[in-house]
């Protein structure tokens, strides 16, 4: 399955374009609550890439990861200590290209409400839920412009109580919502 582009959502960059990127994999956690909740995180402000940005627990697939699933529930074990046996593995979603050169594998997983967690301060600054019926309606799916290394870009951004998820998290939320839709 080819990667779907662009990080900012839907303006991919053309070097993104010409190779198949880093590959990386989030863990899109699904709490299995009576109205199913997301759980996200907030990156810590001191980190060097997308610090303070809302994001899916995840990362680089290790060499010692079997695949896209091991990795993300080895990174959501290490941001948020979310322990591997609490997650039932639904499916994966689309890979998702992004503009800064990694192709996001999307591995949703249910797990139950209120799971012990043990947040990795280097990492994660806070965790957080979004109703998943929220995030998945197109009705709050903004679309928006800014510039990146000289070019324009439109991104989705999706507003919750306060905070702002854009970026691959959103687009991936997007881009769910289509195929789900």
């Amino acid at each position: 399955m080819a990667p779907i582009a662009g990080d900012w959502a839907i303006s991919p960059d053309p070097a993104s374009e010409s190779h198949p990127g880093v590959p990386a994999a989030v863990l899109v956690p699904l709490l299995t609550r009576r109205e199913p909740t997301l759980l996200l995180t907030e990156r810590t402000a001191h980190l060097r890439n997308h610090a303070s940005q809302v994001a899916f627990p995840g990362g680089r697939i290790d060499p010692a990861d079997s695949g896209p699933v091991a990795a993300a529930l080895r990174e959501a074990q290490e941001e948020v200590g979310l322990a591997p046996s609490l997650v039932r593995i639904l499916g994966q979603a689309d890979p998702y290209l992004t503009a800064t050169g990694y192709t996001v594998t999307p591995v949703i997983g249910a797990i139950p409400p209120d799971p012990p967690l043990c947040l990795n301060a280097e990492e994660v600054a806070d965790v957080f839920e979004v109703p998943l019926a929220f995030a998945l309606d197109p009705a709050n799916h903004q679309l928006r412009e800014a510039e990146w290394r000289g070019r324009r870009r439109r991104f989705y951004v999706i507003e919750w109580q306060g905070r702002t998820i854009w970026g691959a998290t959103a687009a991936i939320l997007v881009n769910l919502s289509a195929r789900l839709g």
